[in-house]
């Protein structure tokens, strides 16, 4: 999908240079600052979102578009991701994580799940096997990332029929674009198949990738997110020593 990257960086939360990102778009959205507050329904939402819509632009609305759909896959907390990482964009994020634990994994470190004080600084994953240079290349990566992570944000069965409905007539809101929002629906109304998400990896590389998108929109230690991924896992082939350092390196965003 063209503009896929953008997208992404959206869902992500990433705000160039702004500081901003998931929580804090989800804050806008509901008048306050965490996910879990909205209480007023999904009609006050919507009008909630579309204020919020008409007076941002370019990334922002990407960030909004994605803190909106994060809230209706659950009303649950997201990752409260680094400000630094979110400045280098949704794709870099999720290579540059893959890209240093498979690195770690490759030179024989231990996993080190417990978040440093500081951030940990990524390698650019920009012109590996992680994140192509080539635009249409890196467009078709991102567009398989998002529906992983579309996928993963029903790991946890949340999303009832009668939501999935609601969810894309408030995308219809959104003015994302006639091919994101095909991208988006087809995922949500999808059956969950693990084998399928499994499926949009191409490469070694790109399995650590689709894991670690998988991870960040997930509650790792809840029993349904936790037990998906573990089939994902199963299913990309992932060496258990590379999870585990996947698993570290999300944590180092905590």
């Amino acid at each position: 999908m063209k503009n896929a990257k953008s997208l992404l960086d959206g869902l992500m939360g990433g705000l160039s240079g702004s500081g901003g990102g998931i929580g804090a778009a989800l804050g806008g959205l509901t008048g306050g600052g965490a996910a879990g507050g909205a209480s007023g329904g999904l009609g006050d939402l919507a009008q909630k979102a579309k204020g919020v819509w008409d007076g941002q632009s370019g990334m922002a609305k990407g960030a909004a578009a994605g803190g909106l759909l994060a809230l209706l896959l659950g009303g649950k907390d997201t990752r409260e991701l680094a400000g630094s990482a979110l400045k280098v964009g949704g794709a870099a994020l999720i290579g540059g994580l893959a890209y240093k634990a498979w690195q770690d994994w490759q030179a024989g470190k231990q996993a080190q799940i417990d978040a440093p004080a500081t951030p940990m600084a990524l390698p650019a994953p920009e012109g590996t096997a992680f994140l192509p240079s080539d635009a249409a290349a890196a467009d078709d990566l991102a567009t398989r990332l998002v529906q992983a992570m579309v996928a993963a944000a029903k790991a946890d069965g949340h999303v009832t029929s009668m939501e999935r409905s609601r969810i894309g007539t408030q995308l219809q809101t959104l003015g994302l674009g006639d091919e994101a929002q095909a991208l988006i629906t087809a995922e949500l109304d999808a059956p969950l198949d693990v084998g399928r998400v499994a499926g949009l990896a191409r490469t070694p590389e790109e399995a650590a990738e689709v894991y670690t998108a998988s991870l960040l929109v997930v509650d790792p230690e809840a029993p349904a997110e936790k037990g998906y991924l573990a089939m994902l896992a199963a299913r990309l082939q992932l060496d258990p020593g590379l999870v585990q350092h996947l698993h570290a390196r999300a944590a180092s965003l905590a």
